[in-house]
């Protein structure tokens, strides 16, 4: 019996085939009252022709539809696990979910979706592991766990396509490393696999598009959306303008504004900077109209109430949710027509992200209204509407050399089979951030795995991999298990879940902040004033309390020091110095100008070729002002430094307070010499950036910051396991670290995540290396010095924030409001500078 064969079909007919499902996308495109724009075309075109590349395109332009038609055209056979969506958050699953469904009844009936997430049910996940999908979405942690099954090979060989969504959110942080490291193995799983990321918001595309697709890959296709965005971005203007500002002063003096804008529109997203500022803001905006639906959204409070805002959102229900950085990425709200920013947004992308939530389709406009809580935020939302306007974005460096993010990496692969060292070794290398990985560091990496390194190879807790006839396996069932309940990079601090005393979740706070209550005092929480009936140490139970005009404390989070970035504070210092560009009205500066008048009359406006500082003499001792603009964490560090080296220089006891602008050093004594050159000449010691990194580490007790972030170093790499809110092990979490690290300190000093503890401290509590740069710049700068007889107006928030920091509610308010009205009478009262200068290069 002869066997039948049938013809491959030949390129000609693939092709015809081809460009048939293309045209069928765009009639769907079309049938929903749109055509398809011509990046979304080249997308397909390239998904079709084999590429790998990274979309970049404004918000609500249409990039999932981009990526995803690409891939249903391509003509790919329904079989399971074909294509694995990433999402950075599992909030953004569901909403993915049903925009991918949409096209399939018409385009690829055959094909299915679904999503798996730690929120998904135990059932549904064990459903998809015996019947996949073909389109998964998931998080790049469920990923991670995925690849850790000893199926993984099997799952995965029929992969043709892999989407990172939101890349520019992964891609300098631990979790694109593990993403990187993920893709990476799913390309040795099945060859030829193709990698796509989106992207809204970036300065550095090609960078970003090479960190994608690995290294060995090396013109990845580029495609960018010639679709223009149109974003309306005013600022709500305060009356009367102070010209002695300080951080937060305004407080909710702009809310009938804010209420205004919010009555003219039907649905509004309000975006605030930290959780802290969002319960303040829900609570003054639903007790001016309580008539009105509104909704609070963020990371703390608990998952159905997240939902059940977004929900009421998507459907048009809400006036408005108040929210943070929770509600920044991907979901669709179409209802949304306007977006409010209470505060500065300190990033030029922040901005563009936002104001893109509202009008979030296709040709319609984008509108945000920019909210300051002080004056000086005036420039700042001024600068960032001119920078976004002239297409500029802060760029997203990758991460590399996350050692610790690697050693979780190998017994990841070593649970799913196992895997061959110099395989391995040159799979990992094969990302962008290992691609410079060198055998020291790969032997300690597994060495560290295999048996904890010199100092716990006697803990058999810490061989977690071990070899055998050449292959590299997990060292047991049990330890699989443990590894795969400890898989990600999300670390976060101990929290206690807050409940209703009859029941009932509203989330999680704070444990510092928590154990600071006595029972029966009033805390602000997922939008109620609570009152704190008792605390075990494993939950917060509370009742409702009645809202009262006096002072209710709201919880504070870690994570809300938001530094100005680098290149938005670069576009404020140019609007302080020379002002609004020629033919340019700006009415935020306008309505700062008789503040930077007032500066320039008792000092001068600070230049961008040179350093402004300050040196005033009050009652409360001498002040230094210098005002360098590099934003509140390069400032915290240059502040601890230079107090340290003048007091290596004249052993006193100084105080040093910051902001986005600039620093001040306080103290009781003068600093600099009194003649001009030799001025100039102590404060170039003072900001050399020679023995940077050594005085630096010297200043702030850097091994005992470097043992806290050990913590987080230690979790990553499985020396110890992570907390859940509400479990007894939370407190004693930084003990155990902190234990660890002095061990390995002592008996393992070569140990090198020590050092990557030492270096990420630095990076994330003062962005060491802008602080790096900041200082080489300024030693190639104009130094000016001036000595006003006076508090200048960029002076006085610095002034202000030191006042506050060690005088009581009542007292710092009095004396703040007091000098801020003597300084106002001072400055309508006289027009002429005043007090002696001296400026030197």
């Amino acid at each position: 019996m002869k066997r039948r064969t049938t013809a491959a079909p030949s390129r000609e007919t693939q092709a015809c085939s081809e460009h048939a499902r293309i045209a069928a996308a765009a009639e769907w495109c079309g049938q929903r009252g749109w055509q398809p724009f011509p990046f979304q075309r080249e997308a397909w075109q390239a998904i079709g022709d084999g590429e790998s590349g990274l979309i970049h395109a404004p918000t609500g332009t249409g990039k999932t539809l981009a990526v995803w038609l690409g891939a249903v055209a391509a003509g790919w056979t329904a079989q399971p696990l074909r294509v694995v969506w990433l999402t950075p958050l599992r909030a953004l699953a569901a909403d993915t979910a049903a925009a991918l469904a949409e096209p399939l009844a018409a385009l690829a009936p055959e094909w299915t979706v679904a999503v798996r997430t730690g929120d998904t049910p135990a059932g549904v996940r064990r459903a998809l592991r015996t019947r996949p999908p073909t389109a998964m979405i998931t998080t790049p942690e469920s990923l991670s766990l995925l690849l850790s099954f000893e199926d993984a090979a099997e799952a995965f060989s029929g992969l043709r396509m892999v989407v990172v969504d939101e890349w520019h959110e992964l891609l300098s942080t631990k979790r694109g490393v593990q993403t990187e490291l993920a893709l990476a193995r799913l390309r040795s799983l099945s060859p030829g696999l193709l990698t796509w990321g989106i992207s809204a918001t970036l300065g550095n595309i090609d960078e970003a598009a090479a960190a994608l697709v690995g290294p060995a890959q090396r013109s990845p296709r580029i495609v960018r959306a010639e679709v223009p965005r149109r974003l309306e971005i005013e600022t709500l203007i305060p009356e009367p303008m102070e010209r002695f500002p300080w951080a937060g002063h305004m407080g909710m003096r702009l809310l009938p504004q804010v209420i205004a804008s919010l009555e003219n529109v039907a649905t509004s997203l309000v975006f605030t900077n930290t959780r802290s500022q969002a319960e303040r803001w829900f609570e003054a905006i639903t007790r001016s109209r309580p008539e009105w639906k509104v909704a609070l959204h963020h990371g703390s409070i608990d998952r159905e109430l997240r939902t059940a805002a977004e929900e009421g959102l998507r459907r048009g229900k809400l006036k408005a949710v108040v929210a943070t950085g929770s509600l920044d990425l991907g979901v669709d709200f179409g209802p949304v027509e306007q977006v409010l920013q209470i505060g500065s947004p300190k990033g030029i992308a922040r901005l563009l992200q936002r104001a893109g939530r509202s009008g979030h389709r296709p040709g319609a406009v984008g509108r945000l209204i920019c909210v300051p809580t002080h004056a000086l935020e005036l420039v700042e939302c001024a600068a960032a509407r001119q920078a976004a306007g002239e297409g500029a974005s802060e760029p997203r460096r990758p991460l590399t050399a996350a050692l610790d993010v690697l050693a979780q990496h190998l017994v990841t692969v070593a649970c799913s089979g196992g895997f061959r060292e110099a395989d391995l070794f040159d799979e990992v290398r094969g990302t962008a951030a290992f691609a410079d990985l060198d055998q020291t560091s790969w032997r300690w990496a597994m060495d560290f795995a295999a048996r904890g390194g010199p100092a716990l190879s006697a803990y058999p807790d810490f061989a977690r991999i071990r070899e055998r006839f050449g292959r590299w396996y997990v060292a047991g069932p049990a330890m699989a298990r443990r590894h795969r309940m400890s898989i990600g990079t999300i670390t976060s601090d101990a929290a206690v879940e807050v409940k209703w005393l009859r029941g009932g979740r509203l989330g999680t706070v704070e444990e510092s902040f928590i154990s600071r209550l006595n029972e029966g005092d009033r805390f602000l929480f997922a939008g109620r004033t609570l009152r704190l009936f008792r605390f075990d140490g494993l939950t917060a139970w509370v009742r409702r309390a009645k809202p009262s005009a006096g002072g209710v404390a709201v919880p504070r989070w870690n994570g809300g020091r938001m530094p100005l970035s680098t290149l938005l504070a670069a576009e404020v210092q140019a609007l302080v110095a020379d002002g609004p560009k020629p033919g340019q009205a700006m009415e935020e500066v306008h309505a700062v100008e008789p503040l930077l008048a007032t500066q320039a009359a008792w000092s001068c406006r600070p230049q961008r070729d040179s350093l402004l500082i300050e040196l005033v003499a009050s009652r409360d001792g001498h002040h230094a002002f210098l005002y360098p603009f590099e934003g509140r964490l390069v400032h915290e560090g240059l502040a601890a430094l230079v107090a340290w080296r003048i007091a290596q220089h004249t052993p006193a006891t100084l105080v040093c307070t910051v902001n986005d602008w600039g620093l001040q050093i306080l103290g009781r004594q003068r600093f600099a010499p009194s003649r001009v050159s030799s001025a100039v000449s102590y404060w170039r010691r003072m900001l050399s950036p020679h023995q940077l990194l050594e005085d630096l580490l010297a200043c702030l007790n850097g091994t005992e910051m470097a043992r806290r972030q050990f913590r987080e170093i230690a979790r990553v790499a499985g020396l110890i396991a992570g907390h859940a809110p509400g479990r007894k092990g939370d407190r004693n979490l930084q003990a155990s670290a902190g234990l660890l690290f002095d061990v390995l300190e002592e008996h393992d000093p070569g140990n090198m995540l020590l050092e990557q503890a030492r270096r990420e401290v630095l990076e994330s509590q003062f962005e060491y290396g802008r602080l790096s740069g900041a200082l080489e710049r300024l030693a190639n700068s104009e130094i000016v010095v001036m000595e006003p007889s006076r508090l200048s107006p960029l002076a006085f928030p610095l002034w202000a924030e030191q006042i506050q920091s060690r005088l009581s509610t009542q007292g710092w308010l009095e004396r703040i409001t007091d000098m801020a009205r003597e300084l106002e009478e001072t400055a309508r009262c006289s027009s002429s500078p005043e007090g002696s200068s001296i400026r030197r290069r």
